[in-house]
């Protein structure tokens, strides 16, 4: 009896903790082989990304990006908090639809833009003269708990050793995304956090 409480015991706390979490998988490019080419081509880095978990049913969410130079933020910029605005649905289920598109313009900009369901927000961000920029979904090895922030994205240099660039070794070192600066020589990067509430 007493080890058939323990294991309804451990199975409702194994349920309420792993019920709780909330999942973020992403699809690169496209499927579509002309139009994944023209992508490659114009330099456009290109997600569908899905955020999955009973606890953003009818919640609102946050997006903001963090523009690191020379390993420190620089400014932080709000790009939706769906609480501000009442015309901007809360999640209506408990998956939450997401494309990202990320490019470096001819001005040395770099140009995202998140196209949610129903609306979407185009920023614009001051670029070096790189072209070695790439849009990382780090957000998919992270813990995303809700009414915490995590990172959804990093739009990164490489780390670069001799005449190597190595975009992989910096996004899956497993080191904190806001000290990537420091510990690998970035000079720039842009990060992008995201929360439910």
């Amino acid at each position: 009896m007493k080890r058939t409480i323990s294991i309804l015991i451990c199975l409702l706390v194994s349920t309420i903790i792993y019920g709780q979490d909330v999942k973020m998988t992403t699809e690169y490019s496209t499927e579509n082989q002309e139009l994944s080419d023209l992508l490659y081509f114009e330099k456009i880095d290109f997600y569908k990304v899905q955020f999955i978990g009973k606890e953003i049913t009818r919640k609102d969410y946050v997006l903001i990006c963090k523009e690191m130079w020379d390993g420190a933020v620089r400014r932080i910029d709000t790009i939706v908090n769906t609480s501000n605005f009442k015309k901007i649905p809360k999640t209506t289920s408990d998956t939450l639809n997401l494309k990202v598109y990320a490019k470096r313009t001819d001005e040395s900009k770099l140009k995202l833009w998140f196209r949610f369901p129903n609306f979407g927000f185009e920023r614009k961000y001051e670029a070096t003269q790189s072209d070695d920029y790439s849009l990382r979904d780090v957000g998919v090895s992270e813990s995303i708990a809700y009414g915490k922030n995590f990172y959804a994205f990093a739009y990164i240099l490489p780390y670069e050793k001799g005449d190597f660039k190595y975009w992989c070794a910096v996004d899956t070192s497993g080191k904190d995304v806001a000290n990537w600066g420091k510990e690998f020589g970035i000079k720039h990067y842009l990060i992008f956090e995201m929360m439910f509430q």
